[in-house]
């Protein structure tokens, strides 16, 4: 059937369904954008960063207003993780530490936390964290910091001695203390 512009109806019902679905992922976008603008607000209250690169990178990382909490205690399991694994002393301190945090049982920290603990976050996860520390350390009126360079290096450091030497005294592998030194040094570079 044609109509008297040439087009058929089989074509305008083409064109309509095509223009629905672009309005469709118009408005699935928009959604999208507010979204994450959203979350980068609860970050940037969070944390007191209002650099944009930094909030997208909290956010591409994976942080969320909920989470972000446990940014602090990235430097703690990048110690943890030096030699390749968590040991159950080391597994039991950082709990302790998040505990200590306000980070509560079955809640959004806790589940990443686990899930962190369970397997190792990449190395890039622990680099752009810890750049993200020192930004929150020059910013420390963010509500989820309360805690200074000194205070997460002695956490690194208590880390380090719990499962190595005797009874977790002694020891530290040259793994963690590269770990260390490295942590020490971008946290104190500000």
């Amino acid at each position: 059937m044609s109509n008297a512009d040439g087009i058929t109806d089989d074509i305008r019902k083409r064109e309509e369904d095509y223009f629905r679905r672009k309005d469709r992922e118009l408005v699935d976008r928009m959604r999208q954008v507010a979204a994450s603008a959203d979350i980068r607000k609860g970050l940037e209250d969070a944390t007191g960063i209002h650099d944009t690169k930094s909030l997208k990178d909290l956010e591409a990382l994976g942080f969320t207003p909920s989470t972000v909490t446990l940014l602090p205690l990235v430097p703690v399991l990048q110690v943890a993780w030096s030699e390749g694994s968590v040991s159950s002393a080391e597994r039991e301190m950082i709990v302790t530490v998040a505990r200590a945090r306000d980070i509560a049982p079955d809640s959004d920290a806790d589940q990443k936390l686990q899930a962190w603990l369970d397997r190792r976050p990449s190395d890039e996860t622990f680099r752009k964290a810890t750049r993200l520390i020192a930004a929150m350390l020059d910013h420390p009126q963010g509500a989820e910091m309360q805690i200074d360079a000194n205070d997460l290096i002695t956490y690194c450091e208590q880390i380090a001695h719990a499962s190595g030497g005797l009874f977790g005294f002694g020891s530290v592998s040259a793994q963690e203390k590269s770990a260390l030194q490295q942590i020490a040094a971008q946290l104190k570079q500000r």
